[in-house]
């Protein structure tokens, strides 16, 4: 398809909720694949509200993202860890935990691992 493409993540195409009312991710589709919106609520922890759903010991998506609001705090499986805030670029392999840090939501721009997060 060639030409001028607009969405919105105020109308996604698809809403993946967390576990325990803890966020949801917004999914729109390009030809180039899906992109995500996540909010991820105060108190929100991937092995919490994800795992159930990913059914998985840690995250194995592995994300190419920017932080829009808030912060998020990722732990890989050998104990690395990062924070990421407004502003921040973000590349994270498989394999990590993540979590958000402080009393405002965490929104995230995900654009590598967005097509299969949050489902079975």
């Amino acid at each position: 398809m060639s030409g001028l493409v607009r969405k919105n993540f105020d109308s996604p195409e698809e809403t993946r909720p967390f576990e325990g009312n803890s966020g949801r991710l917004d999914i729109v589709n390009l030809d180039t694949g899906a992109v995500g919106r996540a909010v991820f609520e105060p108190g929100w922890r991937w092995s919490e509200h994800v795992r159930p759903i990913a059914q998985t010991d840690s995250c194995q998506a592995a994300h190419t993202g920017y932080c829009v609001s808030g912060h998020l705090m990722v732990a890989m499986d050998d104990g690395e860890k990062q924070e990421y805030g407004p502003g921040d670029f973000m590349v994270v392999p498989p394999g990590h935990d993540a979590w958000t840090v402080g009393d405002e939501p965490c929104v995230m721009i995900d654009w590598q691992g967005s097509a299969d997060y949050a489902q079975r």
